[in-house]
């Protein structure tokens, strides 16, 4: 029997987490550090054994529900293994960069100041670090499952770790923030169970039911059904994504959450619905998928160019880095639903790029706030005069988001324009006006916070990043200079995967326009 590669990923950091219950101070931190980089490891080795041609592999399936036809079920392709390399990263980077997020706060001493307030966390700094933990195995589990009911059961526990790290950590309006975080994703979890239903009412039809892929991809469903079970699950994934309209919670989770916190939520967690975009409504529902491609390429524009402008109104950090996400997802939607290999490649390295650039941009933000105390972006100017180390990293990190040639996100961002142009240009075209919004919402946020004079207050609070702040960042930025200037073992992880998706969805790439006077 072959090793439990994935099972031993998902499982390990939910053990840490359990592990802390009984650890306190800072050897709870530490056991977290140690969990997280151990996850890291076997992930790397996981990726290292990984053979790009060789379709979904680690499969490991063990019948669950035998009257429901569910298992245990999980298994690795080349998207996967994109998303589990990205959570395996993120998460020590933001336990390392919220080593004392999770504190206690002096109530006696906290005072509100615009953009933000000092709150005492509910819990203990563990409990912080448990969460976090927490979030990194069910994403895991998550980003492996093969069993649709396996997927559906993590998808709605996940909600449970993320909602306490908000309403447990994050700011004055905690509470409601992480209400409304519960509210819409428990909504969209309550249509996706009625489609999962579905699923099993269709199966069992057919002869014995059955929740895995490699069944219910070749399972015959009318059109009308097919369209029903695809808005269901595609209701979930764009709460989850977001995709305008469903997005309002996240600009209001982003503002309330720690930064540790944010980076988990839109970093890792957002990445669920377009993951769940490609594995399920494509494949499971090939028809309904190209049925509805151009309701959905609109919502994606819409959320491209509604996500950049809000942010440029933005006056918050933390509120201003969920809206340019909100716009970065737009491009993502856009690419898998271009319906070409150069699109949808191009937004799975996306999404990996995306987390890395916004776990950049989240923790310089939260580094700023901690010290400044206010996430108005007002309250700052001058940071680089005080801080230069810390204005260079939220400089880099502002670039990395605007999709700079060199960094990772240009690769990523230019497959999905080209692949979009090749069938949708007009799609492409309105998009591409999404780049030059990135560029002014960032390099206006930059020149009013680290540019122009020092305030009396910054010059008073602000100091430069210290040694274990530097050492959280500097993997996240490797990795971005490394995938911006080296992206092929990724592409060539990637395209497989896809191009098995863009098989199985019985869509090909449109050929190449040649004008009569080339064929002469």
């Amino acid at each position: 029997m072959e090793f439990p590669w994935l099972t031993t990923l998902a499982v390990l950091p939910l053990l840490g987490a359990a592990a802390l219950i009984f650890i306190k101070g800072t050897a709870a931190k530490q056991v977290a550090v140690a969990v997280s980089v151990l996850t890291l490891i076997i992930g790397i080795v996981v990726a290292v054994r990984f053979n790009p041609a060789g379709g979904m592999q680690f499969i490991e399936q063990v019948p669950w529900i035998e009257a429901l036809g569910v298992n245990y079920a999980l298994g690795l392709d080349g998207i996967g293994l994109t998303l589990v390399l990205l959570v395996a990263v993120v998460t020590p980077v933001v336990i390392i960069a919220a080593w004392n997020d999770a504190d206690p706060v002096d109530s006696s001493t906290s005072e509100p100041i615009a953009g933000t307030t000092r709150v005492a966390p509910k819990y203990d700094a563990r409990v912080f670090f448990a969460l976090v933990l927490v979030v990194e195995g069910v994403a895991l589990l998550l980003f492996t499952a093969t069993d649709v009911f396996l997927f559906y059961i993590f998808f709605e526990i996940i909600l449970i770790p993320m909602y306490f790290l908000i309403g447990g950590f994050g700011g004055a309006r905690r509470a409601q923030a992480a209400t409304k975080f519960l509210i819409y994703g428990l909504l969209g979890g309550f249509v996706m169970l009625a489609a999962v239903i579905g699923l099993w009412v269709v199966s069992s039809q057919q002869g014995d039911p059955s929740y895995l892929l490699s069944d219910l991809r070749n399972l015959p469903i009318d059109e009308n059904t097919q369209r029903l079970l695809f808005c269901g699950f595609m209701f979930a994934f764009a709460i989850k994504a977001p995709l305008v309209p469903f997005h309002t919670w996240l600009p209001d989770a982003a503002e309330e959450s720690t930064p540790g916190g944010a980076t988990m939520m839109v970093g890792v967690m957002d990445k669920l619905g377009t993951f769940g975009m490609i594995r399920f409504c494509l494949e499971l529902f090939p028809d309904a998928s190209r049925w509805a491609t151009p309701v959905i390429l609109v919502l994606a524009v819409i959320s491209i160019i509604y996500g950049a402008i809000m942010a440029v109104a933005s006056k918050n950090l933390m509120r201003f880095i969920s809206y340019t996400s909100i716009s970065h997802f737009g491009f993502i939607v856009l690419g898998i639903f271009a319906f070409t290999t150069q699109s949808m490649v191009g937004s799975t390295l996306y999404m990996l790029n995306h987390g890395l650039s916004t776990a950049a941009l989240f923790l310089v933000a939260g580094y700023l706030i901690k010290r400044r105390g206010s996430a108005l972006i007002a309250d700052f100017g001058g940071v680089q005069k005080v801080a230069p180390v810390m204005g260079g990293l939220f400089l880099f990190g502002a670039l990395a988001t605007v999709s700079l040639p060199g960094l990772s996100s240009f690769v990523s961002e230019f497959m999905v324009l080209a692949g979009t142009f090749g069938r949708h240009p007009v799609f492409a075209i309105i998009a591409t006006s999404g780049i030059v919004l990135a560029a002014v919402y960032m390099l206006l946020t930059y020149q009013r916070t680290m540019t122009g004079p020092i305030s009396a207050d910054v010059e008073a609070t602000m100091s430069d990043v210290g040694l274990r702040e530097r050492l959280a960042l500097a993997p996240v930025v490797l990795l971005i200079l490394a995938i911006g200037f080296f992206p092929k073992p990724l592409l060539d992880v990637i395209e497989p995967a896809v191009t098995a998706t863009m098989s199985q969805t019985g869509v090909t790439d449109p050929q190449p326009m040649i004008s009569a006077e080339g064929e002469r």
